[in-house]
């Protein structure tokens, strides 16, 4: 199993759908060693239960900036 903690800097998401996409990180670690596969397979894992289209992003030295503007 992993023994990696997670660390939420800034979200948008339901502590439910965090939860989730905590739990599933794990899940891609252990069976990915490419961090474009490990974030491959949380995105699908969160299309899937919450409806397209998610991103994830990760990796060990870069910045960015994401804005969403909401319709309505």
């Amino acid at each position: 199993m992993c023994d990696r903690k997670a660390v939420i800097k800034n979200v948008d998401m339901s502590e439910e759908m965090q939860q989730n996409s905590v739990e599933c990180a794990p899940q891609a670690l252990e069976k990915y060693n490419i961090e474009k596969n490990i974030a491959a397979h949380i995105k699908k894992e969160c299309d899937k239960k919450y409806n397209p289209t998610w991103h994830c992003i990760l990796g060990r030295n870069f910045s960015m900036a994401i804005l969403l503007f909401k319709s309505g």
